[in-house]
This record gives structure tokens, sequence and C-alpha cells, in this order.
């Protein structure tokens, strides 16, 4: 088995390539640069430095959703014109979960979460039992006192990840009635050998699509489009 994995959901930009049993290849970057930038000049880089053939790949793995609108759309397109080319099927794995399975084997509950403006963030809620990555509440866009709340409603000591962690830390901290912790840096954060990884449970259990069919999973609307509603309201009033 040879996978690629594609990450480009929120700030971090992220290539990897994994084998059955070893991460061959990974690049990845959190700095102010556009993906569109980044991300093809590093994976032709991961792939210079490996000498993968690509034709060689089962699969291409890649953040579905959500996340920036921007990022994931780049992702796409990017995942599915390899795909196309190369003649290879994609697997879709939620930000929200890879990103939680940064976190493999901990025995604290896991709620990633990204932030999404508006004091709401994406989100999701994840355990280990042993080696068997669970799946307590699927990914969702919600208010962070509505995430907390829920958290606080498990009743479970809670370890909490991703770029909505430095936005939300003091409101968590000051509503938070579970014991809490912060992932440290290097697991904060989106990376592709995580969502690699995942891809590799799919990918055995058949969880896979055509490049033709994928399409990001958004979880509400852009801001644009936001506006433009918002504007149909107002003159509908007027």
């Amino acid at each position: 088995m040879l996978l690629a994995a594609i990450e480009s959901s929120g700030l971090v930009a992220s290539v990897a390539f994994m084998t059955e049993d070893k991460l061959i290849g990974e690049y990845t970057t959190n700095f102010k640069k556009t993906h569109s930038q980044t991300l093809l000049p590093m994976f032709d880089e991961v792939v210079r430095m490996t000498g993968i053939r690509l034709e060689d790949l089962d699969a291409i793995v890649v953040s579905g959703g959500p996340g920036s609108f921007t990022g994931l759309r780049i992702g796409a397109a990017t995942a599915k014109g390899l795909g196309l080319a190369l003649d290879k099927p994609l697997i879709s794995v939620p930000t929200v979960d890879a990103l939680a399975y940064n976190l493999y084997g901990t025995q604290q509950v896991i709620c990633p979460i990204m932030d999404a403006r508006r004091q709401q963030v994406y989100t999701g809620l994840y355990t280990f039992e042993g080696d068997t990555f669970k799946v307590l509440c699927r990914e969702k866009a919600v208010g962070i006192d509505e995430i907390v709340e829920e958290v606080n409603s498990l009743g479970k000591e809670v370890i909490f990840l991703g770029d909505g962690v430095p936005v939300h830390k003091e409101f968590i901290r000051g509503h938070i009635r579970v014991g809490c912790s912060f992932a440290p840096p290097h697991l904060n954060a989106q990376r592709a050998g995580a969502l690699a990884a995942l891809g590799k449970i799919y990918f055995e259990e058949g969880r896979l699509e055509t490049a033709d069919a994928h399409v990001p999973e958004y979880l509400r609307l852009s801001q644009a489009e936001r506006e433009l509603m918002e504007r149909k309201k107002r003159q509908q009033k007027s």
C-alpha cells in the first residue's frame, strides 16, 4: 500500500506519503503563505527526496473539511487533479477526525477546535478504546459555549487542540468543569501524517471515492454567501 496525503484545511500546509507500516516522507509548514504557493512545490519536493513513483500510489488522501473555504478548495483541486491524471481513487477524511488522530492512544476525550470565527468552532468529540478510534460526536460547526457545555456533560477529562485553542483558551478555562489540558505545539495542528494514518484505516475499510465525486464538506455557508443572504433579507424588509 502507498498513500499520498494532502492537508490544506487551515493555516497548515502539509503533504505526506505512507506505506503499510511506515511514514516515508512528510513536509509541513505553518506560515502565512497561500496554499496555492506552497502545496504543489512541497508535494514535488517530497517526491524528489524519496524517489516515489506516483504511478505506484494506491490512493490519495485529502482533508475533506470542514475548514478554510479557500484552503479546502485548493486541497480538493490538487487531489482531484492528481487522481484524474493518475487514475487513482481519493479518500476523504474529515479534518477534525484527522486532527484528533494526532493524539493516538490518549485516555482523555479529544476535542479538536478549529476557529470558524463569530465565536464558532469546527469541532467533534473523540476517544480511543485501546487501539480503536471512536467518534463520540461527528464534525459540526457550533458556538464555543455549546461544545464546552457538551464536554462538561460527559464528565470526563478532555484535551483540546487546534487553531481555535489560542482564540478560545481563556473562555475554556473560565467555563470548563472537568479536568482539561491542551495539546503541545507539535501535536496541536493539522498534519498530513495523521491524515494518512487515518486514511489507511479508511482504505482498508474500502471507503474510497472517485476524483470526480469528491466535494469538500464546508458545514456552513462561506462569508460571501452569508453576506449575500443578509443583503437579500435587508432588501426584503425594506
